[in-house]
């Protein structure tokens, strides 16, 4: 058996008529006649050689057993449909079809997350490719690969390729396990040097030779942040981390915040870093204004 060629109109009306129940309301809903309704289900059928409703004895138009089998699959075409055209709108829009996003390991997870929820909301047809990379590895992405925009620290934004713009910072604090040492005494100058201490590590070579509130020559360097974070609440050395990833240990006494007499915490200054060649799109410039309301909201919280 031979089947037709189905028209993107005639599975439209086919959803229609099932979502609504009835051919007049698919004809109210799609401003059309109930005779072009009619006729737009009965070409369908006759092209896919099925019969989709049941309409004798009841007003009411019911889904066959093959109109039941095929509504996922005509469902799913017209979706498809809508989104090249919504694709193709954002493209005669500006909008950029894709997006590669470097976040600063030092970003709180939520903030990310809250930010990309309502990003996927505003933006649907952006492909969006997300790293998390820490400290010189943030601006390789941009210079060395094919990265728009990052979300970085303030020890790799003076590179002349870059633009920057401010949008917040957290709070870093020294902290390690209530075992520790260094929690059960009065910590007298210097007395970290004597401590194993978990510096988070650049992946890149941009930072190499320069350290970033480093006291102990003795040190373990990770280039993973979730991995310090683990290694602390194990109790193996000391180290600075962002306060909110680690509010919930310290309120559980996982962690011990500490009281060094070099102070090693600080504001970890964060900023929207683009290259200077670089024509921002839209949703580029949306996800910068997203992270600095985000990123003020939990400071205020």
């Amino acid at each position: 058996m031979k089947l037709g060629d189905p028209s993107l109109d005639q599975l439209r009306i086919f959803l229609k008529v099932a979502e609504l129940g009835s051919f007049g309301a698919a004809a109210r809903d799609m401003a059309r006649a109930v005779s072009a309704i009619s006729y737009g289900i009965a070409q369908l059928e006759a092209q896919l050689a099925v019969t989709l409703f049941e309409r004798e004895g009841s007003r009411k138009p019911i889904l066959t057993e093959a109109g039941e089998g095929l509504l996922a699959e005509a469902r799913s075409i017209t979706d498809r449909v809508d989104a090249l055209l919504a694709k193709t709108q954002s493209i005669h829009a500006g909008v950029e079809t894709r997006l590669t996003l470097v976040v600063d390991a030092m970003v709180p997870g939520e903030v990310t997350a809250h930010v990309l929820r309502s990003f996927r909301d505003w933006y649907p047809t952006v492909a969006l490719r997300l790293r998390v990379e820490a400290l010189g590895a943030v601006v390789s992405c941009l210079i060395d690969e094919d990265a728009q925009l990052a979300i970085g620290g303030p020890t790799i934004g003076d590179d002349p390729m870059l633009e920057k713009q401010a949008v917040g910072s957290v709070m870093l604090i020294p902290v390690a396990g209530p075992e520790h040492p260094l929690t059960q005494q009065e910590i007298a100058p210097g007395e970290t040097r004597n401590h194993l201490q978990l510096v988070l590590s650049d992946r890149s070579s941009r930072t190499q030779g320069r350290e970033f509130s480093v006291l102990s020559p003795l040190t373990w360097r990770l280039g993973d942040l979730a991995a310090k974070h683990s290694l602390l609440r194990e109790g193996l050395g000391w180290g600075n981390m962002p306060r909110n990833m680690v509010a919930d240990d310290l309120a559980s006494g996982r962690l011990v915040e500490l009281d060094l007499p070099e102070d090693p915490g600080a504001e970890y200054d964060l900023m929207a870093l683009w290259r200077r060649d670089a024509q921002l799109g839209p949703a580029t410039h949306w996800l910068i204004d997203a992270f600095r309301n985000e990123l003020a909201r939990t400071q205020t919280d």
